[in-house]
């Protein structure tokens, strides 16, 4: 007699005030994508957004760094019966990390379950308030932390990170090739391509290729998707990245651009998303 095998049922956890989840996400490490996340969050705030990021790169955080908050730990505060942990605020955006209650100089020795229960512990126990925009930066690879993302939460989107080179984008199609996998259900945005070429301070007309060109292009192309953005690296990137000065990021015009163009894909496939189902 054969036994049937009960399938387990996972009740996605709704966010009733939270718009829009994004998470971005890349098969690859070092290509930048923090600091992705953030200027884009910095970017919608500009614009007017209610906007929240969440660090979700266990073993590696790097927001508190990127916003100069390292070395402080949250408020906890009892809101409706439960302790709610209070998000920093800078540049307009809530800002939460796992770097916020580890020693950043201690590697996390964590298996997949645990970082997974303390992922879920942050989205549900932070004070988010109402968001039209909750970022998500995730870590390399495909993992633990991207499928409880996924089969816990009502994702609205992907945006993918590479690099033009051509070893990192073999590690990011892998990660495109989830996102658009038919039993996960998340669109995708579309690509950013970070690093795109090198200017110097003194001479902003001059680009240099260092990790080849048009490799983003290529990429979406070939999977169908947007090329959101091309974003440069200067020393001055670097530099305000390192120093948490995000805002002065955006003094670059180049930069700026990049991230506008970013953050206007976002809104403008939000706007034809909607668009779609307000017609079936």
């Amino acid at each position: 007699m054969e036994q049937k095998v009960k399938r387990e049922v996972i009740e996605k956890t709704v966010l009733p005030h939270i718009k829009n989840i994004i998470i971005v996400a890349s098969g690859k490490g070092g290509v930048g994508k923090s600091t992705v996340a953030s200027g884009m969050a910095v970017n919608l705030a500009l614009e007017g957004y209610a906007v929240g990021l969440l660090d979700a790169d266990i073993y590696g955080p790097s927001v508190p760094t990127l916003f100069n908050i390292q070395n402080q730990h949250p408020e906890i505060k009892e809101c409706e019966g439960k302790n709610k942990i209070v998000p920093f605020h800078k540049y307009g955006i809530k800002v939460m990390s796992i770097g916020f209650f580890i020693d950043p100089k201690q590697a996390v020795l964590w298996r997949g379950p645990l970082a997974s229960n303390a992922l879920k512990q942050l989205i549900n126990d932070t004070e988010w308030g109402p968001l039209d925009y909750l970022i998500i930066d995730t870590p390399p690879g495909t993992g633990d932390i991207h499928i409880t993302l996924l089969q816990q939460y009502m994702i609205t989107g992907a945006v993918i990170v590479t690099t033009p080179q051509l070893l990192a984008m073999c590690d990011v199609k892998k990660a495109i090739d989830m996102y658009l996998d038919e039993h996960v259900g998340v669109p995708i945005y579309g690509i950013v391509e970070n690093m795109s070429w090198f200017t110097p301070g003194k001479h902003p007309e001059e680009k240099y290729y260092l990790f080849g060109k048009d490799g983003g292009e290529k990429l979406a192309s070939q999977f169908n998707l947007r090329l959101l953005a091309q974003i440069p690296v200067t020393e001055d990137v670097c530099n305000n990245c390192d120093e948490g000065k995000l805002d002065i990021l955006f003094r670059n015009t180049a930069v700026k651009k990049g991230f506008e163009s970013l953050t206007d894909g976002i809104i403008s496939f939000n706007k034809e998303l909607s668009d779609k189902l307000n017609m079936q």
